[in-house]
């Protein structure tokens, strides 16, 4: 299908919306709840916090903008619906998504506890209220605008060319969806490396690897089949939803 006007619409506003809480995040010092125990390097610590935020929204507008487009329109060529499937209605764009994410959060909870027995270790932190809530925000607009509507959609139209004399174009968006999934999950190993202070993913203990694997994976899985089933803003739903139970809910009920 062709992208048309209301879905470029559509996605330069959430755009906006991403960018706009970037720059309130540093305007307004919640920067600071992002992660327990990290702090600014002084270098910046020192720079107005209006100005760190215009560079952050600005970088958003300029990367997320040209990535997440150029995404979208090879990933349409490839069969992939967008930024909404036309005629899915609320329930394809918001119902559905928000079930599916409730449900990946609560699993994320019980997976995390389950790998922090076995690992011996306390789990992964989670930013203060309420950065954890313009966190949850920012995640699910901003990483699926690079890891499903770029990533997924690059991977999709290259997998299709291969793919379409031998009629396996249907495989080529599930492939590209696992290829999504795991450059998810390596760009979380950096925020891993950090939390306990290494320098190598080597370093890093089997229970932590483990869990970012699952964890993330079953995130990124589950929004890049709603992406193909319902378009870009079913997977933000998906991922927005399980962020606001494992950074949100959770840790406001262990408090």
């Amino acid at each position: 299908m062709k992208l048309d006007r209301p879905q470029w619409t559509l996605f330069f506003v959430l755009l906006g919306v991403n960018a706009l809480l970037a720059f309130l995040t540093f305007a307004l010092g919640l920067q600071k709840e992002f992660l327990a125990g990290q702090e600014m390097p002084p270098e910046l610590a020192r720079i107005p916090g209006w100005v760190l935020g215009l560079a952050n929204a600005g970088m958003i507008v300029v990367a997320y903008g040209i990535a997440g487009a150029i995404g979208l329109w090879l990933g349409q060529k490839a069969g992939l619906p967008g930024v909404f499937r036309p005629g899915a209605g609320w329930r394809g764009w918001f119902w559905t998504p928000m079930a599916f994410g409730l449900i990946v959060g609560v699993l994320m909870v019980i997976g995390d506890r389950l790998f922090a027995a076995l690992g011996q270790w306390s789990g992964f932190t989670h930013p203060g209220f309420p950065m954890s809530l313009v966190a949850s925000a920012t995640a699910g607009i901003g990483e699926e605008i690079m890891f499903r509507g770029f990533m997924m959609g690059l991977w999709a139209f290259l997998l299709n060319l291969l793919l379409r004399r031998s009629g396996h174009t249907a495989a080529a968006l599930w492939i590209a969806n696992v290829i999504a999934a795991l450059a998810f999950i390596a760009g979380h190993l950096p925020v891993a490396m950090s939390l306990l202070q290494v320098q190598s993913p080597l370093e890093l203990p089997w229970a932590v690897i483990a869990e970012l694997v699952v964890l993330n994976g079953l995130v990124a899985l589950v929004a890049g089949e709603r992406y193909v089933r319902d378009g870009l803003v079913a997977a933000m739903g998906v991922h927005f939803w399980a962020d606001i139970v494992w950074h949100v809910v959770w840790p406001l009920i262990v408090k």
